[in-house]
């Protein structure tokens, strides 16, 4: 079973590795490959069993080596900047596992690959490419409607300061400083959100722009933020979505 993963974060890329042979002993690892160039130059030459494709590359879009070169081959994406069509992930590929990813999605999506692999099924790859090119077009949500106690309002987009979520409720948090228990998820509220003004920095917190009061380095490459109105908890960038966030605050 030859796989090869295209990944431009190298401790990504070895984590990648290290799980799948805990996975398969079958599995090798032909090639870890960092950019769109060299990864067209090597699939017009190779051709392994799986691809692990990560969305953001070194040199820009995965979905530019389409261009380059015909891939019939089995794809499982991976990214840490989960504003894309998931949907469309999941329906034309194997996969889409969003980092960090962990070894039971891993094992699934696997399992995923070895099932369609025996029905010979293909995948159609221009669907994806057409459905994020789409979504520059997107309309964003532009107010939320909350609850408190018997009232009923709704808050502007302009006026959030960040979402975090709790257990099994997320909550709404103006600049004002007030918050709101709202009834999304904040996989849902990533797809509604404008990616220009909010980020989500770790599973649990989508910050707004305007509402970075402070950056600062931290552990392991990762970046901590403070945050107006200030949150109780500490909101540090993972170390899988440092590269994205500068990416979007470079803008």
């Amino acid at each position: 079973m030859n796989v090869v993963i295209i990944e431009d974060e190298s401790f990504a890329a070895e984590k990648l590795e290290r799980q799948l042979l805990a996975l398969d002993n079958e599995i090798k690892v032909v090639a870890k490959i960092e950019s769109v160039k060299n990864t067209v130059d090597w699939l017009k030459s190779n051709k392994p069993d799986l691809i692990f494709l990560d969305i953001h590359l070194s040199d820009g879009l995965c979905f530019r080596i389409f261009d380059e070169v015909e891939i019939k081959i089995p794809i499982i994406f991976t990214t840490a900047y989960d504003q894309y069509a998931i949907q469309a992930f999941k329906v034309n590929s194997i996969d889409y596992l969003l980092k960090p990813i962990n070894k039971f999605d891993l094992a699934q999506s696997f399992d995923k690959f070895k099932e369609y692999h025996n029905q010979g099924r293909s995948f159609d790859y221009a669907e994806i490419r057409n459905m994020i090119g789409d979504m520059k077009e997107k309309k964003y949500q532009k107010r939320f409607l909350v609850v408190e106690g018997e009232t009923i309002k709704t808050i502007m987009v302009e006026n959030i300061a960040y979402f975090f979520a709790e257990g099994k409720y997320a909550f709404l948090v103006e600049k004002t400083g007030d918050q709101y228990i709202i009834d999304m998820t904040l996989e849902h509220l990533t797809n509604v959100l404008n990616p220009e003004q909010f980020f989500r920095i770790n599973r649990q917190v989508i910050v707004h722009l305007d509402s970075i009061k402070v950056m600062k380095t931290w552990f392991s490459r990762r970046i901590k933020l403070e945050l107006v109105p200030s949150f109780e908890k500490e909101t540090i960038v993972s170390t899988e979505r440092v590269r994205d966030f500068k990416e979007w605050l470079n803008q």
